[in-house]
């Protein structure tokens, strides 16, 4: 059974930081890509961040420079340091495993950019 358990959202001030955190288990996590999406209600599901199983990495550009993805396949987390944070990066984050025989997806943690 795969699960993938997303935590570390929260409540922050705009200018703070936040770490998101990502656990995988029943996958061979180390050859999965992984990434972290976040949706807005109302507006499509969009990539913020990825990390290949090589370890290379690609970001969107409303977040290029303050958010950082890493992995540990030992830990079989991928984790996603979120600096700068802005009242737009507010969302609801997914983590996402991808190889191309399919994806799984995470239920989700809240992060609340705000004043």
């Amino acid at each position: 059974q795969v699960q993938l358990v997303e935590s570390g959202g929260g409540l922050v001030q705009p200018g703070g930081s936040l770490r998101l955190s990502c656990a995988a288990s029943g996958i061979a996590f180390s050859i999965y890509a992984m990434g972290w999406y976040r949706q807005v209600p109302g507006k499509q599901r969009e990539l913020v961040a990825a990390i290949a199983s090589g370890g290379s990495t690609n970001y969107a550009d409303s977040v290029k420079g303050r958010f950082t993805i890493s992995r540990d396949n030992a830990k079989k987390t991928v984790y996603l340091q979120m600096d700068s944070l802005k009242p737009e990066d507010t969302a609801d984050y997914y983590c996402n495993a991808y190889r191309t025989a399919g994806d799984y997806w995470g239920q989700g943690t809240q992060v609340t950019v705000s004043s």
